[in-house]
């Protein structure tokens, strides 16, 4: 019984963690409209939030160490939602940058935290469903912050995104016993060998710099789309703000959906084949968002994009344990975590800059070309730690 309560709070943290990871870009139009802040100073906004995360996502395996999973989820939903209300109340863009830090520490350690938590403890179609989770979380904030929009603006969508997260602090703060009495699962890992266990650094290990560049780029083509999709459809494809809202939610229904049909996948094909199915899929759907289509059909297009990415994140961190060895997984999942926030925090800014550069157009280009440099380093990886096997 403890452990189905406790599983139910790690979906609930899933769905905390993912509230607030999808609503700027769908705000950002309606911040241009009140500030006249450009694109690039958006992204801003993502890049400040992106570099609280990574620092803390660096320094995770210390700070679990110290005050354990359970707190890390409480504290981390009590500070992200605290730094949502500031949004809410910001009377200037400078508020907004100001904010951003702390909202991407209260994110980073408790990410690293309940991934290696449960790679460790639970099966690969845990992993996939509890990321399903998150995207329920990414799903609602944007038909939350399109709903505010409409009437009330980005500040209350905000506003009420902030409300739930204090809301899930409290129940995750009066949850803190389960996670003292739980008996974890325990699953078998094939370790590397003892010397290279103990001799080698975490960053010498074969395969793990391929690990954290495709967790960068696959975090660059996520935030990427879910920044700018938004913009691109309203300005490209000629979309409604309240429709484009619409559809940035569908795109992270698609990562929703996809994960949780993954669960079921999961029983059939291993980590790798779901990784590789993954790339090549989402590799697709940016290619055809590159293509002169109907515009209803971008859309569905983004929702393709989603599908694909979907199974790529679970199965990168369940594997971790796997490939390096379980007595490293949550220092190397830290590092996976900290270099998808970096790609978060570089690329989709860079791209708001070239695209504002040379129009919104280019972005499916953009899109294409991280995606593809993922499919090949996945590969790639494989092939090195075949080579150690």
């Amino acid at each position: 019984m403890i452990s189905i309560l406790l599983l139910g709070i790690i979906y609930l943290a899933f769905i905390s963690l993912g509230l607030p990871d999808s609503i700027l870009g769908v705000a950002i139009p309606g911040m241009q409209v009140q500030w006249g802040i450009s694109l690039s100073s958006g992204g801003l906004i993502a890049m400040i939030a992106v570099c609280g995360t990574v620092i803390s996502s660096m320094a995770s395996s210390y700070v679990i160490e110290k005050l354990g999973t359970g707190k890390i989820t409480f504290l981390s939903c009590l500070v992200t939602g605290g730094a949502l209300l500031g949004f809410s109340f910001a009377p200037a863009y400078f508020w907004l940058l100001l904010l951003a830090l702390p909202l991407g520490l209260g994110a980073g350690s408790v990410d690293a935290a309940l991934n290696n938590y449960v790679a460790l403890h639970f099966k690969a179609h845990h992993m996939n469903w509890l990321h399903s989770f998150w995207g329920v979380g990414a799903t609602l904030g944007p038909l939350i912050m399109g709903a505010m929009l409409v009437n009330n603006g980005w500040q209350m969508g905000y506003r009420t995104i902030g409300v739930i997260q204090l809301s899930l602090a409290v129940l995750l703060l009066l949850s803190l016993p389960l996670w003292k009495r739980h008996r974890p699962e325990v699953q078998t890992f094939v370790e590397p060998e003892a010397s290279e266990a103990v001799s080698e650094s975490v960053m010498r290990r074969r395969g793990v710099k391929e690990a954290l560049l495709i967790m960068m780029l696959y975090c660059s083509v996520e935030s990427g789309v879910g920044l700018w999709g938004s913009s691109f459809l309203i300005q490209v494809r000629s979309y409604s703000v309240e429709s484009a809202a619409t559809w940035m939610a569908m795109y992270y229904g698609g990562i929703t959906l996809g994960r949780f049909f993954s669960g079921f996948f999961s029983f059939r094909f291993n980590n790798t084949q779901m990784i590789r199915g993954g790339a090549i899929l989402s590799l697709l759907g940016a290619l055809l968002l590159v293509l002169p289509l109907p515009a209803i059909a971008t859309g569905f297009i983004l929702i393709l994009i989603g599908l694909g990415l979907s199974p790529i994140f679970p199965a990168m961190l369940h594997e971790t344990p796997v490939r390096f060895g379980s007595e490293v997984s949550q220092k190397v999942i830290g590092y996976q975590m900290g270099f998808g926030y970096i790609g978060s925090a570089v690329i989709p800014p860079l791209m708001g800059l070239l695209v504002q550069q040379f129009g919104m157009s280019l972005l499916p280009l953009l899109i294409s070309s991280v995606a593809a440099i993922l499919l090949l380093l996945s590969e790639r990886i494989n092939r090195v730690l075949d080579r150690v096997r």
